[in-house]
C-alpha cells in the first residue's frame, strides 16, 4: 500500500514546515539550556534580535489595526470599512507573535504575569506591558465578530457591536501610549545610544513612523491578498493610504532635520562608519524614496507603485528599529552583536506562524465578506463591494 501525502507539497509549504523544525528545536535548547546557551546576548548586550525585531518591529507593524479602526469609525470615512477586518486581523497576530517573542526574550518567563500584581508606575516597560496586554485584549474582541459570524452566534455579535465605538476609542489611546512608550525606554541611553538615533523626541518619532508604517503595512497585505485570495481592493482607498503615508513620512523627515539641526549630529555624517551607512540606508529607503515616489501622480494612484512604495516604507522602519535596538547600542557596549541561529530560527519560526494562521483565517473565516451590507456603522450607508486593482497588478 502505497503511503499518500494529505496535502499538495508547495515550495512554501516546504519553507513553512523547515522553520517550524528549527524554530521548535531552537526553542527546546533555549527554555533546556537558557538564554546564555541559546543567544549570543551577554550582560554588555542585553536586548538583541527579539527585543529589536521582535517587539519593536512587530508592534509597529500592527499599527493597522488602530489607524484603520479610528478612520472608520472615529471619522466615520467609511470607505476603508472593506480593509477593516484584514487589518485587524494583522494586528491581533502581530500583537500575539509579539508577546511570544517576548517570552523567549525573558530570563524567567514564567513569572510574566507579576506583572499584573506588583505594579511599578515609574518604569516605562511597566506601561509598556500593560498597553500591549490590554490592547490585545481590545484587538481580541474586535476581531471576535467575525469569529461569532463564522459561528451564527448572533447574541454576542450584537453585544460587541453595542461596544465598538468605546473599544476603538480605547484602542487608539493604548496604542498611542505604548507605540510611543517604545521610543521613551531608549531617553535613558543619551550616552549610549548613537546620535543618528537618539532624541529627545524620539517616543513621538516612533508613533509618526508607526502611522506610516501601518498604512505601509494594509498596502502591502493587501496586494498580497489580492494574489493569493483574490480579494482585491478599490486603488482610490489605497491611494488615500499613500497620501496619508506622504504627510506621516514628510512630517518624520522635517522633524529629523530640525532635530539633527537642534542637536549637532549633521557633523556625524562625515564619519565613515557601519553607523553611518546603515542610517543613510534607513533613511534614503525608508523616508525619501517613498516620498520622491508619492509625490509622482501616476506612482500614487498605481496599485503597483503603492506596492513598491509600501515596500520602501516597511524596509526603512525595519531598519530603523533594528538599528535603535542593535547598531545605535554597539560602539557603547563595547561588544559586537549578531544573532546566533536558534534567535533567527525562532523569530523565522514566529513570523511563518503568523503568514501561517492569516492565510488559514481568510480560509476559512469571512476575513473578506460583509454580508450585513457594512450595518456596523452608525447611517448603515451601503460601501462600494471589493474591487479589482487597475491594470498593471
Amino acid at each position: 500500500m502505497k503511503f499518500k501525502i494529505p496535502f499538495k507539497i508547495t515550495f512554501w509549504k516546504v519553507v513553512l514546515i523547515a522553520a517550524w523544525i528549527f524554530g521548535i528545536v531552537a526553542g527546546i535548547l533555549r527554555f533546556s539550556k537558557g538564554l546564555g546557551a541559546a543567544t549570543h546576548l551577554s550582560d554588555h548586550f542585553p536586548w538583541g534580535l527579539w527585543i529589536g525585531f521582535d517587539i519593536l518591529c512587530g508592534v509597529g507593524l500592527a499599527a493597522g489595526g488602530f489607524t484603520i479602526a479610528a478612520i472608520v469609525y472615529v471619522f466615520h470615512i467609511k470607505r476603508f470599512y472593506p480593509i477593516l477586518r484584514p487589518t485587524i486581523l494583522t494586528a491581533f497576530l502581530g500583537y500575539l507573535m509579539v508577546i511570544v517573542g517576548l517570552l523567549f526574550d525573558l530570563g524567567q518567563p514564567f513569572r510574566i504575569w507579576h506583572l499584573i500584581f506588583w505594579w511599578n508606575p515609574h518604569s516605562v516597560l511597566f506601561e509598556v506591558g500593560w498597553c500591549v496586554m490590554l490592547y490585545t485584549t481590545v484587538l481580541a474582541l474586535e476581531f471576535s465578530p467575525v469569529l461569532f459570524e463564522r459561528l451564527g452566534w448572533t447574541g454576542p455579535k450584537k453585544w460587541i457591536k453595542k461596544v465598538t465605538i468605546p473599544l476603538v476609542i480605547a484602542g487608539v489611546i493604548l496604542s498611542t501610549l505604548h507605540q510611543s512608550s517604545l521610543g521613551s525606554l531608549y531617553l535613558i541611553m543619551p550616552g549610549k545610544l548613537y546620535p543618528f538615533w537618539y532624541s529627545p523626541i524620539l517616543p513621538f518619532l516612533f508613533f509618526i513612523s508607526a502611522v506610516a508604517v501601518g498604512c505601509a503595512m494594509v498596502i502591502f497585505e493587501s496586494h498580497l491578498s489580492g494574489r493569493a485570495f483574490g480579494h482585491r481592493l478599490r486603488v482610490d482607498v489605497l491611494a488615500d493610504l499613500g497620501r496619508v503615508m506622504l504627510v506621516t513620512l514628510g512630517v518624520y523627515l522635517i522633524l529629523k532635520i530640525q532635530d539633527f539641526t537642534a542637536h549637532g549630529v549633521w557633523q556625524y555624517l562625515s564619519q565613515m562608519r557601519t553607523e553611518t551607512y546603515l542610517f543613510l540606508l534607513e533613511i534614503v529607503t525608508g523616508v525619501i524614496a517613498p516620498i520622491v515616489l508619492l509625490l509622482i501622480k501616476k506612482i500614487r494612484i498605481s496599485a503597483r507603485g503603492l506596492y513598491y512604495v509600501s515596500v520602501c516604507t516597511i524596509t526603512g522602519f525595519l531598519l530603523n528599529r533594528i538599528n535603535v535596538a542593535i547598531t545605535g547600542m554597539q560602539a557603547s557596549s563595547g561588544v559586537s552583536y549578531f544573532p546566533s541561529w536558534m534567535e533567527i530560527a525562532i523569530t523565522t519560526a514566529i513570523v511563518a506562524t503568523g503568514f501561517f494562521v492569516f492565510s488559514m483565517a481568510t480560509r476559512y473565516l469571512p476575513i473578506f465578506k460583509h454580508p450585513e451590507s457594512f450595518d456596523e456603522l452608525e447611517d448603515h450607508e451601503a460601501l462600494p463591494q471589493d474591487a479589482v486593482f487597475e491594470a498593471g497588478v
